[in-house]
């Protein structure tokens, strides 16, 4: 299968932000800071894999701790949106296996049930309700894993094996800021 037009629009996009920022020595250190402490605390998160994601956003470089925590909930929701309207398109396709099918509806549901409550943990967090936050990151972060099981059980390979990847890795990226901003607000 090849790759979707707009992932690979969006990584170019990625890669040519991170390359700016490195060129305008934009004020990187706070997110390096946060990704190493996310790294130490949480296996996983991966500190490349956190420092470009956050930097792939241009407001990071003048954001403090609170902003990057946004920055990750919204990086988090684009990634799960995008990733359920590729399940919308992959289901419309009448090649797909039945059994791939219903999987994929699963996987649909749990994706857009994971929007909603990316909506609640948003507007949780603005107000610094962080242990609400947590609760709701929390659940999105098995929606990717669900999905994937579901695939597995049947010993087929799951079409959102990476996108399911990156909204697991992006989600835990979410948590260990929420959480620290947590510790941090006591």
């Amino acid at each position: 299968m090849s790759p979707c037009p707009s992932v690979s629009l969006f990584l170019v996009f990625f890669l040519t932000v991170l390359h700016a920022a490195s060129a305008d020595g934009g004020n990187t250190s706070i997110i390096h800071e946060t990704c190493k402490k996310c790294a130490q605390e949480d296996p996983n998160v991966g500190y490349k894999f956190c420092v470009a994601s956050l930097e792939s956003n241009p407001m990071s470089h003048c954001a403090d701790l609170r902003g990057l925590g946004l920055i990750s909930i919204k990086l988090l929701r684009h990634n799960v949106t995008e990733t359920r309207s590729y399940v919308k398109k992959l289901l419309k396709s009448k090649k797909t296996d039945p059994f791939i099918k219903a999987c994929l509806q699963d996987c649909l549901e749990l994706y857009t049930d994971a929007v909603l409550t990316l909506e609640e943990a948003t507007r949780a967090y603005k107000v610094e309700r962080y242990e609400e936050a947590n609760v709701d990151l929390s659940s999105v972060m098995d929606a990717p894993t669900t999905c994937e099981d579901g695939f597995a059980e049947k010993g087929a390979a799951s079409p959102l094996a990476e996108r399911n990847k990156d909204a697991f890795r992006l989600s835990a990226l979410a948590l260990s800021i929420v959480t620290m901003l947590s510790r941090s607000s006591h």
